[in-house]
């Protein structure tokens, strides 16, 4: 892994994909990005577009479209690439699917001499970090997911504006598999150092319990809605995957709740799920344990029972 000049290949040139890519260009993130795509045409036609408002940027990053080989000497490779569900296809079918694209990715990113760290946005994200680290054969540390980092800033904008403070002193996670089963754990929830039940107590009566629940609904279902108005999600993951890529990139060893590999921890399965985590050079270098109740514990559980169920149906 190169040291002095931050490297990123992307694999995977779709919305999501570009998002992450002009993201990382706007906030001068690293040095050089590479762009992958089974449409090489399609790859070397986005860094084209980019590279032309390099003059507007700031930055001298270099951009182009490139293979596999390119891989070797990268900070972090991040996939964004993935096949849509067919109609009538099982949920099931599309994760078999899948997984054969990302072994057709990691074998030959590993095969390059790649000695980085995956970053993987892919969804469902829990379940291909666990293929990417299926395949890759890497400690567990360095395939780190998006996890439910999007939903978690999603959760402290809306608790942000519910208390009339900055997001930024919000302190709160959701946690679990990012989609349907993911929760959020209230008894962790600061806004500064006052736990949010207290403050909602405090200044909201009776009816605080009902406002939580209603924003930990929103965070849950924000994708559907944005789905259903505009077809698909991607700037807000973008965002999400650089800042995971700048925890990384510069050794921050922030706390993020990205999909992480659990091994008993909180007596789950071993499989990949959203947790506060430290991200730093190597990867996620340990997961934060929270001390979370007996009925937040089950639902972290339950969670990661889904996403066990799925993996073990897969074949590597």
């Amino acid at each position: 892994m190169c040291t002095d000049n931050r490297k990123v290949v992307l694999v995977g040139t779709g919305l999501v994909g570009m998002s992450f890519a002009y993201a990382l260009l706007n906030q001068h993130a690293c040095d050089e990005l590479v762009l992958i795509d089974i449409n090489k045409q399609r790859a070397e036609g986005e860094a084209m577009d980019l590279n032309h408002g390099l003059a507007f940027s700031g930055t001298n990053m270099k951009i182009y479209a490139g293979d596999y080989k390119d891989c070797a000497d990268a900070d972090i490779v991040a996939i964004c690439a993935g096949v849509a569900q067919k109609p009538g296809e099982s949920r099931m079918d599309l994760l078999q699917r899948n997984t054969a694209v990302f072994k057709s990715i990691v074998e030959p990113v590993v095969a390059s001499g790649f000695s980085g760290v995956f970053l993987v946005a892919t969804n469902p994200v829990d379940i291909m970090s666990y293929v990417t680290y299926r395949l890759s054969g890497f400690a567990k540390g360095r395939i780190v997911g998006t996890g439910t980092t999007l939903d978690t800033a999603r959760l402290r904008y809306l608790l942000g504006d519910y208390f009339k403070v900055d997001p930024r002193n919000v302190h709160a996670y959701v946690m679990g598999e990012h989609g349907d089963s993911e929760f959020v754990p209230w008894s962790q929830a600061l806004i500064a150092t006052r736990p949010v039940m207290e403050l909602c107590v405090e200044n909201h009566g009776p009816d605080y319990k009902a406002g939580m629940l209603h924003i930990g609904e929103e965070v849950r279902t924000a994708a559907y809605r944005i789905i259903e108005a505009k077809k698909a999600t991607y700037y807000g993951i973008g965002m999400a995957m650089v800042r995971v890529a700048r925890a990384i990139l510069g050794g921050e060893n922030s706390v993020l709740t990205v999909s992480s590999l659990l091994d008993d921890d909180y007596g789950t399965p071993k499989v990949y799920a959203g947790v506060p985590s430290i991200v730093s050079r190597r990867g996620v270098s340990r997961i934060i344990r929270l001390s979370l109740t007996p009925e937040e514990n089950q639902l972290m559980q339950d969670s990661c029972a889904k996403l066990e169920q799925a993996v073990s149906g897969l074949t590597f």
